[in-house]
Order: C-alpha cells, then structure tokens, then sequence
C-alpha cells in the first residue's frame, strides 16, 4: 500500500522531530518547494537545512549560557554609555571583548568609586562572552562565598569548586564588601588560589 504524500510529510517531521533536528522538521517542507521553484540542487537544499540547524543550535547554546551565567538584565554594551570612560579604559574594554585574555588566563581586576559602571562594564564584557559562546558566571562575591560555605558545611567542597571550575569566565562583583572572616576568606582563596596564573 502506497503512503500518501501528507502521510509521508508527517512522519518525517515526526522522525526529525524525535532526532532533535527541529530545525529541519520545521523547514523541510517549505525549502523543498522553494528548492523546486527555483531548481536549487539536492545538495543545496541540504546545506540550507544543515545551515538552519547549525544556527537554532547555536542559538540555543547562547541562550542556556545566559541563563546560566546569573547577568543581570539590560547591562549590555548597548545600555552601557561608553563615552563616560576615557579613552584607554574604552580601548581596554574593546580588548576585553575578544575574549582573548581567557586563553592567557588573565585575572581582570576592576577598581574604582562606586557608581561609576565598573560592574555595567563587566557585566557587558560577560554577555559578549557568553554571545561568542564560552559559559560565564555573574555573582555577588558575598554569594558566592556564601555557597561555598554552605558546600564546605555540608562536605561538598570539592564537588562545588568542580562546578564552577567548567566557567571559562567567573566575574566577582563587589569583592571589597566580603567581610574579613577568616573562614570566609579561606573558602574565597580556595576558589581563586588554583586561578591565578
């Protein structure tokens, strides 16, 4: 028994579907006909839905990194008034936007007054980074002092540490406000001491 076209459409969605190729179960149909329309060849067509694919995964990708990386909302380079910054701080952070100090593994260290866009500054050189794909984390330095501690008390240390150790990036925001503590700054320094180069 011979299937039928829309028979045969619909389970091939389905089979895209179940391959987690959302992208070509969605675009399928409607390259298919714009491929006809306009004789594009089998191997064009292909390359399209591959293309498509490639791009929603990568989207996809982004955004789980964002979700993942605690940034606050809106603290883009777009939102970010850069001509409140002289020159060589602007330049440093077009620097800082490449990524590159990562592979040198580079500590970035931001002082200044309060309200004058350090952590805006970071937090848009963090969205960049996670835009060109490596996983960043934003957190108060208070906070994560605080999960640390609550690991160490619960004998977990070492698991935690190995979860935050698969950030390429870790910006710690307002570290001058972490009380002096003594267990506090030993959590603190197990974190940072394996990361200074």
């Amino acid at each position: 028994m011979a299937v039928s076209a829309a028979n045969r459409h619909d389970d091939l969605r389905r089979q895209l579907e179940a391959l987690h190729l959302d992208a070509f179960a969605h675009s399928f149909a409607d390259l298919a006909l714009r491929a006809a329309k306009e004789g594009i060849s089998h191997e064009a067509y292909l390359y399209e839905l591959v293309k498509l694919q490639r791009e929603r995964r990568e989207q996809r990708r982004v955004q789980r990194l964002l979700r993942e990386a605690g940034l606050p909302p809106e603290k883009t380079f777009r939102t970010l008034s850069l001509d409140a910054f002289p020159a060589p701080l602007r330049l440093q952070l077009e620097r800082l936007k490449s990524g590159a100090f990562l592979k040198e593994s580079t500590n970035i260290v931001a002082i200044g007054k309060p309200g004058v866009g350090k952590s805006h500054a970071l937090c848009a050189v963090a969205y960049e980074l996670a835009h060109q794909g490596h996983p960043v984390l934003w957190t108060a330095t208070s906070a994560l002092v605080q999960r640390l501690l609550a690991a160490k008390r619960d004998l977990r240390l070492p698991q935690e540490l190995a979860k935050l150790d698969r950030f390429a990036c870790v910006f710690l925001d307002d570290i001058g406000y972490v009380q002096q503590d003594r267990e506090e700054m030993e959590v603190l320094f197990t974190f940072l001491a394996p990361r200074y180069p």
